[in-house]
């Protein structure tokens, strides 16, 4: 019998779904869902860079991230409302950034940039793992578009991400933490990494007392199945072939 309060076995994710192409006037866009953690990932192209690359020949690749007010059980005042952004807001939308440029060849986008808004529309944990996981769908779609109109030689990206949560509920290590299970955890993990395992980011934090290099290699063992069913459903959602079998 299960101890996850879904009923999931350890290693199982939520029901994902990746739906490409939900917004019809963003050059790439991606609603992406995690169980019940829904993000709006849209990306948008500018032929413009920020200041402090201008002429360097290099493009961007940012992102914002804020959630709509009744995304939770009570509604929150939109940030914009209260004058400024919540640290919280402003380390996931970093995060997100990071991720993304880690894997854009910069030179070869040219002097333009890309900005990603994910909003989400429901939250019910790891709003910022599908906020990656989304995104990068959103930004591919946006760089085949560019392709498409001749304004680079080929998609920029050196690689393909996403990103999942893991954790230690009740004892055991588990995969793709819902709200539930985010908030009795003793460790709580977000997994950033390549759809070949290479690392990209990684955030962990014991939330009751401090952790084990076992249970460490237990949750990246998760994340690692976890992010090829993630990667196997972003290619799903762009029409994309599985890369070969080595």
């Amino acid at each position: 019998m299960s101890i996850r309060p879904s009923g999931r076995a350890p290693d199982q994710m939520r029901e994902v779904s990746l739906e490409a192409g939900a917004n019809k006037y963003a050059e790439g866009s991606c609603l992406v869902r995690f169980g019940d953690t829904h993000v709006m990932c849209t990306a948008s192209v500018e032929e413009r860079v920020p200041f402090f690359i201008r002429d360097s020949g290099r493009g961007w690749v940012t992102a914002e991230y804020g959630m709509l007010p009744r995304s939770t059980g009570t509604r929150t005042d939109r940030e914009a409302a209260r004058g400024k952004q919540s640290g919280r807001t402003q380390e996931i939308q970093r995060l997100i950034g990071r991720a993304l440029r880690a894997v854009t060849d910069l030179k070869a986008l040219g002097e333009r940039q890309v900005k990603i808004d994910c909003d989400v529309l429901l939250a019910d944990g790891g709003t910022r793992t599908a906020a990656i996981t989304g995104s990068w769908v959103a930004l591919h779609q946006a760089f085949a578009g560019l392709v498409e109109k001749k304004l680079v030689a080929k998609i920029p990206l050196t690689g393909q991400i996403a990103a999942v949560s893991c954790g230690l509920y009740e004892g055991m290590a588990v995969l793709d933490l819902d709200y539930a299970e985010d908030a009795a955890a003793q460790v709580d993990t977000n997994f950033v990494l390549t759809a070949e395992g290479l690392f990209v980011e990684i955030q962990g934090t014991a939330e009751q007392h401090p952790f084990s290099q076992e249970d460490f290699d237990s949750m990246l063992g998760l994340a690692r199945k976890g992010i090829n069913e993630l990667a196997a459903a972003q290619r799903a959602a762009l029409g994309l072939a599985a890369p070969p079998a080595d």
